[in-house]
């Protein structure tokens, strides 16, 4: 079987389902395992890529994508045409993240290629766990999924069996901050399953804006900053301008030091296996007295430069 990822997450699930030497191409976020870095590159971002960018510049950048209706993200037609790949893991979660599954299939169609497009849409961790099902099942690896599926969800139930002897944390997950956003999905769910009370967004709807009085107001005592799509010294060095916000240095978790940045690319932004790590790390963050601190790598605490 010959598989086309548009997802960094897709591309983790088959690796994990052992099918790395199918997956004929992926897209230029594909970084883990780091096997994923040698194969093709199917899906390229219009975003400036010479440079860092600050939040605020990417959230404007967007902007003028969306105000000229275009796309945010390049599909080589060409490589589709000449691997004619029997599957295409895509989504249509989030414009700005990858490639919706309804362009792919208007490519597809343009081009003449049958490929099967599966689009993977999670709100949920228990939909991100049957995320890696529905692709087991879609290259024949079922028992594999299972497998994997099952190993996954016993660490999900430890994290959850344990959480629910100890007193719930205001938390906030805060996915972006020029302008401020706070983290939806699946991150609201898991933060409960952490022993946290989730703060400011609903369980299985989308990210969503919101002022910095309204973060004020929550009165978080935890506070996970989280950028889509940035690694943790991204992260850390982004999290400095947190704290030149007056309504933010004033929270409880600003007062009291229980601010942290995360790996979100590795381990939140991305809903795939590893999206369990990004459990663990939160509930560490959460209850730092009761769970094993995670790898360095994966979170740190920050506070005023």
């Amino acid at each position: 079987m010959k598989i086309v990822s548009l997802l960094p997450s897709a591309t983790e699930i088959v690796f994990a389902l052992g099918l790395g030497d199918q997956l004929e191409a992926v897209t230029y976020e594909c970084d883990f395992p780091a096997e994923a870095r040698s194969k093709p590159v199917v899906s390229e971002t219009g975003l400036p890529q010479d440079r860092p960018l600050s939040a605020g510049e990417i959230d404007g950048l967007v902007g003028e994508f969306m105000d000229r209706r275009e796309p945010i993200y390049r599909l080589d037609k060409d490589l589709i045409q000449k691997i004619q790949p029997d599957l295409i893991l895509a989504q249509d979660l989030c414009k700005v993240c990858a490639i919706p599954s309804g362009d792919v299939a208007d490519a597809l169609s343009e081009l003449g290629c049958q490929a099967n497009v599966i689009s993977l849409d999670p709100n949920t961790i228990e939909e991100i766990l049957g995320c890696i099902e529905t692709v087991a099942d879609a290259t024949g690896t079922a028992a594999r999924g299972a497998e994997l599926v099952s190993s996954l969800r016993i660490r999900v139930e430890a994290v959850r069996s344990k959480a629910l002897r100890l007193p719930s944390i205001g938390t906030l997950c805060l996915e972006w901050s020029d302008p401020p956003f706070v983290a939806g999905h699946w991150l609201p769910g898991m933060v409960e399953i952490a022993g946290g009370t989730n703060l400011l967004a609903d369980k299985g709807a989308p990210s969503r804006k919101v002022g910095w009085t309204n973060i004020a107001n929550s009165a978080p005592e935890v506070v996970v900053f989280m950028p889509c799509g940035y690694y943790l010294n991204e992260a850390e060095a982004e999290a400095e301008g947190l704290f030149a916000q007056p309504d933010f240095a004033g929270t409880p978790a600003a007062r009291t030091g229980a601010v942290f940045a995360v790996d979100a690319s590795s381990y939140f932004s991305r809903p795939g296996p590893r999206i369990v790590d990004g459990l663990e790390t939160l509930a560490w963050a959460i209850h730092p007295e009761a769970f094993p601190r995670p790898p360095a790598e994966a979170v740190s605490r920050v506070g005023p430069s």
